[in-house]
C-alpha cells in the first residue's frame, strides 16, 4: 500500500485523513505467475495498481494466436473502463508473467474515494495522461522499425523487462517471429 501511497503523492497534495481512507479502502492481492488478472469477457469489478512483477496484455487474432498488446510493469495503474460507472467487460487478457502484487480497490470503494476527496478525479487523470502518453510511445515508434530497430528500441525503453518477459512475448509485441528474434539477438551481441 505504502508504494502506492508514494506514487499518487507525486501528483498531487493529500491529507492525513484523506490518505486513512485510501488505505482503508485498499486491499494488497497476491497473483501468480500465469494467472489472470482478468479476463476477455468477464465483467471488471476492480481498479488495481501494480506495485510488483509484470502483467501481460494480450488477445487472440482470427487464427487464434496469441498477441501481446504490451506490459505493464510496477507503479501502474489498471483503470477498468471509461468512468468508475462503466460495466467494463474487456475483449483483452491481463495475465501474470511474473508473481505480482497489487493494491486492488472495489469500484465501489473507489467511487467512494473520487466523491470525497476533492481532487481525486484530477490526480488519477494525471497518472492516467502520463501512461497514456507512455503507452503511445511505445507503440507508434514500432511501426516505423525494423525488428532490429525495434528490439534495440524495447531494451533502451524496457531495460527492467528484458530479462523477466518471455522471448515469445518480446517477439509478439515486436510483431516478429520467436525464430527472427533469436536470430536478431544473436547479430547484436
Amino acid at each position: 500500500m505504502e508504494k502506492f501511497i508514494d506514487y499518487i503523492l507525486q501528483f498531487g497534495n493529500l491529507n492525513k485523513q484523506q490518505i486513512d481512507l485510501i488505505r482503508s479502502k485498499g486491499a494488497e492481492i497476491e497473483i501468480c505467475k500465469d494467472e489472470y488478472y482478468w479476463e476477455a469477457g468477464k465483467t471488471v469489478k476492480q481498479i488495481g495498481f501494480l506495485t510488483d512483477g509484470v502483467i501481460r496484455v494480450f488477445y487472440y487474432n482470427n487464427k487464434g494466436e496469441e498477441i501481446t498488446r504490451y506490459f505493464i510493469d510496477e507503479n501502474h495503474l489498471i483503470l477498468s473502463g471509461n468512468t468508475v460507472d462503466e460495466v467494463y467487460t474487456p475483449s483483452e487478457y491481463l495475465s501474470a508473467i511474473t508473481d505480482c502484487t497489487l493494491v486492488v480497490f472495489t469500484k465501489k470503494d473507489w467511487k467512494e474515494i473520487l466523491d470525497t476527496i476533492i481532487g481525486w478525479d484530477a490526480i488519477v487523470q494525471k497518472i492516467v495522461t502520463k501512461h497514456h502518453s507512455e503507452k503511445i510511445t511505445r507503440r507508434s515508434e514500432l511501426i516505423s522499425q525494423d525488428g532490429t530497430e525495434r528490439y534495440l528500441d524495447f531494451i533502451q525503453k524496457f531495460p527492467t523487462l528484458v530479462n523477466r518477459v518471455p522471448l515469445s512475448y518480446i517477439a509478439s509485441y515486436l510483431g516478429i517471429t520467436q525464430s527472427s528474434l533469436s536470430r536478431i539477438r544473436k547479430n547484436i551481441r
